[in-house]
């Protein structure tokens, strides 16, 4: 009884807390991880700006320079989440590569339901674009089944950047790398709001160049950047959420492709649509059928429970039960 008294308490003098399986955190793991998310998030927009120009972001020789530096950071993120794990000591039954999201359990789902979840989200712009649109069904089915059509968007840079390279380094380097970080010091319900927070103020930097190149008054550029920075952060938190629900990388990316293709709800144009009535009505029902299947699309049981992230809590949160 005396050995286990004293070895309770050197653990305790240690600072250790233990949990559930062989999950262990240390105290202190908060700072380490939140400098850890701060330093990746420093090191994903710093490579956007090694290399010296006058041309603006758009131009293709601005994107692929950007597409060589920011795919090196990428690809070394994942060992950023290593060194933390190896700092901290943290240690559980998933490898490195599950609790970033890259596994096969569960892929299936992970494809098909939080992208239909998003579609429903937006079922008011669809809408509004399916009637504004000059094609008919059958052409629109032809055009997304044509060769040349892709081809034709994978030599535009603009599109690879946002449906493509922007979408899977954003959510490797924000999601998958921090939130494995963050889950154990804060656990999933608070690391789903605090991960976009570095994800919004990743894209202040945008506010450098619309000032460097004058693209706007003062005033306009900062109330972009509020804007930009409101709504990248509630994105995030959305994706940070699917991410801990379904333990996939996968969903969020497909998430993101299709939000950054889709833009911001054109919710002024709607309210002068000829059909103002049925587009509205849209609009309300998607939002309404979103939060309605919100938690049944990401139900964990459809991905492999527990999810891989959710096992460096010492608790199992609601937010990774069923």
């Amino acid at each position: 009884m005396a050995e286990e008294e004293d070895l309770s308490a050197n653990l305790l003098s240690e600072g250790m807390k233990h949990t559930k399986g062989d999950f262990v955190a240390p105290d202190g793991i908060c700072w380490i991880s939140v400098l850890s998310c701060l330093l990746l998030a420093c090191s994903y927009v710093g490579s956007l700006y090694v290399w010296r120009s006058d041309l603006p972001r758009d131009h293709p020789a601005v994107i692929k320079r950007r597409f060589t530096s920011v795919l090196i950071v990428s690809a070394l993120s994942p060992l950023f989440v290593w060194a933390w794990r190896e700092c901290t000591g943290v240690r559980t039954g998933s490898s490195l590569l599950a609790l970033m999201g890259i596994r096969f359990e569960g892929l299936i789902p992970a494809i098909i339901l939080p992208l239909l979840l998003t579609m429903v989200l937006f079922l008011g712009p669809l809408i509004q674009l399916a009637m504004d649109c000059p094609w008919s069904f059958i052409d629109g089915i032809r055009v997304a089944f044509d060769p040349w059509f892709w081809m034709l968007c994978l030599s535009d840079m603009r599109w690879l950047r946002n449906q493509v390279v922007a979408p899977l380094t954003e959510e490797l380097v924000f999601r998958a790398c921090m939130l494995p970080m963050l889950v154990p010091c804060a656990g999933p319900f608070t690391a789903i709001f605090t991960c976009p927070l570095f994800f919004g103020v990743a894209h202040f930097h945008h506010v450098i160049e619309l000032l460097r190149f004058r693209q706007g008054t003062l005033s306009g550029i900062f109330l972009s950047a509020v804007f930009q920075f409101s709504y990248t952060a509630v994105f995030g938190a959305y994706t940070a959420f699917i991410f801990i629900r379904t333990g996939h990388l996968i969903g969020p990316v497909l998430c993101h492709s299709f939000c950054n293709y889709m833009g911001f709800p054109a919710i002024s144009t709607a309210l002068e649509h000829p059909h103002r009535l049925t587009v509205l009505s849209s609009y309300l029902l998607g939002v309404f059928l979103f939060f309605l299947f919100l938690f049944p699309f990401t139900d964990p049981s459809f991905y492999g429970l527990p999810t891989p992230v959710c096992t460096l809590t010492s608790s199992l949160s609601s937010l990774c039960l069923s």
